[in-house]
Formats: structure tokens, sequence, C-alpha cells
């Protein structure tokens, strides 16, 4: 299996980004006060016998600030979504209005929104942890190119700088999201 730097680079670069929108995904699934309808995606609801999300069977929009609403796509589906809701475990408690379904967002206590920087943190933490791994992956194969007498040794240097520059890039970005997503959990 014969690599080329570019290759090496562009492989550490891909895995890299992956691990930062991972980590956006994370960070979008914790609450802060204001309510978002991408808060309900990994509600399931039991829609003839397959679990699927429930954008999958109900229009899921904002009402304001603090309020989702669902308005299901059949009649039948309000009791199911409904249940589905309380039963996750988002602490939300849905409220019918015919068809429509309000789901209000509970306001965030001080004490919950400190554990939420720290889980903020923490996701942040294992993004940063995953991008180094990805880092010594990519410098073993230019060591292993260098070995091998493919790539001369100054060669085998500047890549292995060009990956450190691309870690520390990444993880830049890491800790502005973090950041970004605690200013988000501490603002009442």
């Amino acid at each position: 299996m014969t690599t080329s730097i570019p290759e090496i680079k562009k492989t550490a670069e891909l895995k890299m980004g992956k691990s930062v929108e991972a980590m956006k995904g994370e960070l979008q699934k914790i609450r802060t006060g204001r309510a978002h309808p991408g808060i309900l995606d990994q509600v399931h609801v039991d829609y003839y016998g397959s679990m699927v999300p429930i954008s999958q069977v109900a229009n899921v929009t904002l009402l304001d600030a603090r309020t989702i609403s669902v308005q299901p796509w059949e009649k039948g589906m309000g009791a199911k979504i409904e249940k589905a809701i309380r039963e996750s475990d988002l602490g939300l408690n849905p409220a019918s209005q015919g068809d429509l379904l309000r789901v209000p967002m509970p306001p965030l206590t001080e004490e919950r929104r400190r554990d939420l920087t720290k889980v903020v943190r923490h996701t942040g933490e294992e993004a940063k942890i995953a991008v180094r791994s990805i880092r010594r992956e990519a410098n073993e194969h230019l060591k292993k190119l260098l070995k091998d007498k493919e790539v001369s040794e100054d060669d085998e240097r500047r890549a292995q700088d060009e990956v450190q520059r691309l870690t520390d890039r990444t993880i830049a970005e890491i800790d502005r999201l973090v950041h970004a997503k605690e200013v988000d959990v501490m603002a009442v």
C-alpha cells in the first residue's frame, strides 16, 4: 500500500473535518433555554410498526423562541408523537391542542446550565482527542514513507509540519465552537 504525502494530508484533512462535523452534531443535541426544531430529531415514533423520526410524520416548526409546534400529517398520530416526546430523555412536556402539539421549552436553572457547559467542554475535548489521533496516524504514515525511502527527510519533515498546522487550525475551530456553545448555554 503505497501512499503519497498529498494523499496522507488529504486523508487527515477529511478525517479532521468529519470529527468537527460530528462534534457540531453532538453540540446541537445539547439543549439551551431556547427552542429549535432539531431538538426533536433524535425522538422516534412508532409509524405502522417502524420507528421513524418525528420529522418524517409531522411538520416540526417554531411557534416562538420557547415553543416548538408539531403538526402530524395523519389523524391519530398526535397521541403517538406526544407519548414519544414525553418518554424521551429530553424532559419535555407536550400539550395537545386538537391535532397540533405545542412543546414548551422549560427554562434552564443556573446549575443545569453549568452542567451543560461541562458536557460541551467534554464534547470538545473528545473531538480534540480524535483530531490528535488522526495527526498521529498521518505522522506514522509519513515516517513509514521515510523508512521505506520513498520520500526524503526534508519532505517528511515539511509534511509533518503541514499536518501539525492543519491540526492546530482544526483544534482552534473546535475551541471556537465550544466557546460559542458555552456562551449560548449560559445566556438567560
